[in-house]
C-alpha cells in the first residue's frame, strides 16, 4: 500500500465519531451495492433517533490509548513510520475520546498480524486491524474489473465499517452492555448504526462496501461445519443485513436497494422495523457514556 492510501485510511479513522463528517467526495461504481447507492436519491444523512434524557452520566476513568508495534516484514516498514510521524492513531483516539465517556483504557493499533483479520482482546482491552484484511479487501474488489483508484476507495469504505464494528465490541465489554442474542450480529448493527446515522455518505458507502465484500467473501467460501458453527452469522447473511439497515433507514430513499433485487422484497418488509429498534436500543444503550 502507498503512502497515500495509508493516509486516506487513518485520516478515516480519525473522522470516524465526527457527526456527517466527508472526506471523501464521488462514488465509486462496479457492484450491485453500488448501484444500489448511485440510483438512491441525494438527501441528509438519516437523522439520529431522538436521545433519551439520561439520569446521569458515569465518570470518565479511561481513554482511548495507542500502542505501535515493531514491524516484521519490510514492506509495511515505511508505511509504519508514516503512522507514527503523522500520529495518525492519535488522532483517531483523540476523536474517541471527544465522544465518549470510558470506564478504563482501551488499546488501538493497526499491524502486521500475518493473516487477514480484526479483532477485540478483551483480556487485553484491545482493537486491531490487520494491514493484510486492507490488502484482501482490495484485492477481492480489483477482481471485480473495478479501477484501482475505485477499489481503494471501496477497501477504505470497508474498513471504516469493520473499524466500528471491533470499536462496538469495545464498548460492549467495558460498558458491560447486555447482548441477547449474538454479539457479532450486534457489533455489525452498531456499527451500521453508526455509519448510517453519523457519518452521511460516507457512512452509507462504509455499509455498501461492507456488503459488497461480505458478498464476495460468500462466494468464496465453502458451507462445512466450521462456517455454520462460526459466532459470526454467514457472510450472505450478514450482507443482507447491512443493505436492510440502509433500507430500513429510509425506504423511499434507498428503494432500488429493493427494486434492483439486492435485498428480496420478502425481507424488505422488516427493514424499517429493524432498523428503528436497533437505532432505538443503541441511543439508550450509548447515552450514560456519551461526551455530548
Amino acid at each position: 500500500m502507498s503512502k497515500r492510501i495509508t493516509l486516506t485510511f487513518f485520516l478515516t479513522l480519525a473522522l470516524l465519531a465526527s457527526a456527517a463528517c466527508i472526506w471523501r467526495s464521488g462514488r465509486d461504481s462496479a457492484s450491485s451495492s453500488d448501484q444500489a447507492a448511485a440510483n438512491a436519491n441525494t438527501a441528509e444523512p438519516s437523522p439520529e433517533p431522538k436521545r433519551p434524557t439520561a439520569r446521569f452520566k458515569q465518570p470518565d476513568q479511561g481513554d482511548f490509548v495507542v500502542l505501535h508495534e515493531p514491524v516484521r516484514d519490510q514492506k509495511y516498514a515505511a508505511i509504519d513510520q508514516q503512522i507514527r510521524d503523522e500520529k495518525l492513531l492519535e488522532k483517531a483516539a483523540d476523536k474517541l475520546d471527544r465522544a465518549f465517556i470510558m470506564p478504563r483504557d482501551v488499546t488501538l493499533k493497526v499491524k502486521e498480524c500475518g493473516e487477514a483479520n480484526s479483532a477485540y482482546d478483551p483480556n487485553t482491552h484491545t482493537v486491531s486491524i490487520c494491514y493484510e484484511l486492507l490488502e484482501t479487501y482490495y484485492r477481492s474488489f480489483k477482481k471485480t474489473g473495478i479501477p484501482d483508484d475505485a477499489a481503494y476507495a471501496k477497501m477504505f469504505d470497508a474498513a471504516r465499517f469493520v473499524f466500528l464494528h471491533e470499536i462496538a465490541h469495545a464498548l460492549i465489554d467495558v460498558y458491560k452492555i447486555p447482548t441477547t442474542g449474538s454479539e457479532e450480529d450486534a457489533a455489525d448493527r452498531c456499527s451500521a448504526f453508526i455509519n448510517i446515522t453519523q457519518l452521511g455518505d460516507d457512512g452509507i458507502r462504509a455499509v455498501y462496501a461492507a456488503a459488497d465484500a461480505l458478498t464476495l467473501e460468500s462466494k468464496d467460501s465453502e458451507l462445512g461445519k466450521a462456517a455454520l458453527a462460526d459466532d459470526h452469522l454467514l457472510s450472505s447473511q450478514r450482507a443482507y443485513n447491512s443493505l436492510c439497515m440502509i433500507y430500513g433507514s429510509d425506504p423511499k430513499k434507498y428503494k432500488n436497494i429493493v427494486d434492483g433485487k439486492y435485498l428480496p422484497a420478502e425481507r424488505s418488509k422488516t427493514c424499517g422495523e429493524e432498523f428503528k429498534r436497533t437505532a432505538e436500543s443503541w441511543s439508550v444503550l450509548l447515552e450514560p457514556w456519551r461526551k455530548e
